[in-house]
């Protein structure tokens, strides 16, 4: 059989319990996720060198990572001819791209240095994201925007504030808004006897980031909390308490990373929560492994969770959903295309859930017949759906689009430094 024919058989089959698969391929097409530069480099980044630091890391030794702009955009470029759909791409302020030997530090980065990426934009019809970096600096040794030391504290406000005008940028020159994102590594590794003035500080500093003036329907500010990182196993001074509530008392976003809190929490039951009380949420999806949160997505059990109540309570126009994985031991093309095409899997999978069926059995209190038609649900023809949306969007199905990533090894990857 042709995916084609495949897909009428499937059709059918979703159509005797109320689902419109025609109705999930258009919606899916129109879901656009946020792809991470920094899985094709390590997070290294154009504006130092040296190791990481801010308690993350990347482990593996990988050939063929990107070491130029020009590198990591080409390597971009191939991961989503590969990746079905229209997407964006996620940027942090370290992938600052200086031309004719200029340098400056991050306080003093300005929308030019990032031209190229605007560009790189403009061609591929897609928006962009951004980060400020508050890692892998040497003013970033001990603490950030937390700081004790008023001048280091100031110059990462500083930073702060060019990239909320870098993000306005990028909305205005790409007619879409960009989401900015807040996170910062400081914390302390044993138990510390003052856990309140850090995080004074941080307010303030939150408070002057967000005193510049910006257009708000444009940048969507957001601050993502973490539980615990290297070196800061005990306190963080961004944790989840405070971040939810500096959120809300400002008007920005929550940015919930699905591997930045305990091993037994779930973001999948944190999103209708927050749906109640916010307008917009913003997540990061990852894979967390123990006590390690950046692992390439799967199509998990929590990956399929995620999207399904973000597609069960019609809040696809409300999140705003990016990756975030670095992995440094496997092909980083192919770690890319195997999360963004997970991420989307799961959408797609969600889409297909008869779910006004399924709330209704749960409020007749009909759990036997509830729970025997969830597990029905995972052998329905999803495959075959997800075939011809591929076919759809002109990208390689199942597994075929692996021999393009082996081919672009051998013939790009293998002849890198």
């Amino acid at each position: 059989m042709t995916t084609e024919q495949r897909y009428e058989s499937a059709r059918e089959i979703y159509k005797n319990i109320g689902v419109d698969t025609d109705r999930a391929v258009e919606t899916l097409k129109n879901i656009h996720i946020s792809m991470h530069c920094w899985q094709g480099d390590d997070v290294q980044g154009f504006d130092h060198e040296g190791p990481l630091s801010g308690g993350i890391q990347t482990t593996g030794n990988y050939p063929g990572k990107a070491a130029t702009p020009q590198e990591l955009m080409d390597d971009i470029d191939k991961a989503l001819s590969l990746i079905p759909g229209k997407h964006k791409l996620n940027l942090h302020a370290n992938y600052a791209v200086f031309e004719d030997g200029e340098f400056v530090d991050r306080d003093a980065l300005e929308p030019k240095h990032f031209r190229k990426w605007v560009e790189f934009a403009k061609e591929r019809g897609m928006g962009l994201d951004f980060n400020p970096t508050f890692f892998s600096h040497e003013k970033a040794e001990s603490f950030t925007l937390s700081s004790p030391d008023e001048e280091i504290r100031q110059f990462w406000i500083r930073h702060g504030q060019a990239c909320i005008r870098i993000s306005q940028y990028f909305a205005e020159e790409l007619g879409q808004p960009c989401v900015m994102n807040i996170w910062i590594p400081d914390g302390y590794k044993d138990v510390p006897a003052d856990r309140l003035s850090p995080r004074a500080r941080f307010k303030d500093s939150l408070d002057q980031i967000l005193s510049i003036d910006y257009d708000r329907s444009k940048v969507y500010v957001c601050l993502e909390s973490k539980v615990f990182g290297i070196g800061m196993e005990s306190y963080t001074v961004g944790s989840s308490e405070f971040c939810i509530n500096y959120a809300a008392n400002n008007g920005i976003l929550s940015l919930m990373d699905n591997g930045h809190y305990h091993p037994t929490e779930v973001v999948s039951d944190k999103i209708p929560a927050m749906l109640l009380f916010n307008e917009k949420l913003a997540l990061h999806v990852t894979r967390p492994v123990r006590w390690d949160s950046d692992h390439v997505v799967l199509f998990d059990d929590e990956t399929k969770e995620i999207a399904k109540e973000i597609v069960r309570n019609d809040a696809l126009d409300r999140v705003f959903l990016g990756l975030d994985f670095f992995d440094a031991s496997i092909n980083r093309i192919s770690a890319w295309v195997v999360g963004m095409r997970n991420m989307q899997k799961a959408f797609l999978f969600a889409l297909l859930q008869p779910n006004d069926k399924l709330k209704e059995l749960q409020n007749n209190g009909e759990f036997t017949e509830l729970m025997m038609l969830q597990e029905e649900l995972k052998m329905y023809p999803f495959g075959d759906v997800w075939n011809y949306f591929c076919g759809q969007c002109s990208v390689p199905e199942k597994e075929d689009w692996f021999k393009e990533v082996q081919q672009y090894e051998n013939e790009v990857l293998s002849k890198r430094a």
